[in-house]
């Protein structure tokens, strides 16, 4: 009797845990799942926004909610190189590859990063530029701080051309529970499908995340040249300089002198 008294009272300690576990539930959208890129395609933006729900039957958390909204786009190979001085001239000597780099990667936050979660978390989840698992391929020659160095550079020139991107108290919230961020798109952004992932964290503990899908195409005759390249590389080829030996006859007939 003492033992099922016992058995009752730790499924009855189970259920609470998991009601206070699901007190908070995140509701998530986007403005657009679809991003057409045509030829004056200048970027774009995407909005984020959603509802923290809770159980009114719950007891309010101590701690505010807290946001974090990730972009992830489709992986790539990327090389960095590092330029040395030959004989007076900045050659590029060493170089570092990776696989799977994001091909963009935008983090908006409520507040700063590490008031959100724990560092072990953040690094659980890959959040944040110092949390993505950038390795490269065959460093076993480089040294701890050489594969650092590589490896803020290749961050660094990501993010100067736009395309990775942290921001501390990007996200607003509207009302207690509503909430918004404007993540943006800029011109030189990749095809493919991307990941938009939104987590909910109180007292730097995760409650709970959703996903959603965008995907970026070309549209129209940017579209059909992309789709030559990759489907028939070598008609587009043949294409490429057809095209060019043409222009170049061109320009020469309406720009000769008599």
């Amino acid at each position: 009797m003492h033992m099922l008294a016992s058995f009752l009272c730790l499924i009855s300690l189970f259920s609470l845990s998991i009601i206070s576990a699901r007190a908070e539930s995140l509701v998530s959208a986007i403005s657009s799942p679809t991003v057409s890129i045509t030829s004056n395609f200048t970027g774009a933006d995407i909005l984020v926004f959603g509802e923290v729900n809770r159980d009114a039957a719950s007891v309010a958390r101590a701690n505010d909610n807290e946001l974090i909204v990730v972009v992830e786009g489709p992986p790539e190979r990327m090389t960095t190189w590092r330029k040395e001085r030959l004989a007076g001239i900045w050659i590029n000597a060493t170089s570092s590859t990776y696989a799977g780099v994001p091909s963009f990667y935008a983090v908006h936050a409520s507040t700063p990063l590490t008031v959100v979660a724990g560092e072990q978390t953040l690094k659980e989840q890959r959040i944040g530029l110092q949390n993505l698992p950038l390795a490269p391929i065959a460093s076993g020659e480089m040294t701890r701080n050489e594969r650092k160095v590589f490896r803020d550079a290749l961050i660094r020139k990501r993010e100067e051309i736009g395309l990775f991107v942290e921001k501390s108290e990007a996200i607003k919230f509207l009302s207690p529970t509503l909430f918004a961020t404007n993540v943006e798109l800029p011109s030189n952004i990749a095809v493919g499908e991307y990941t938009i992932t939104t987590y909910l964290f109180n007292g730097q503990v995760l409650l709970h995340q959703q996903q959603q899908k965008l995907h970026i195409a070309k549209e129209g005759f940017e579209q059909h040249t992309f789709s030559l390249s990759r489907q028939q590389p070598l008609l587009y080829g043949i294409l490429a300089v057809a095209l060019a030996l043409f222009t170049g006859w061109l320009a020469g007939i309406i720009f000769r002198k008599d």
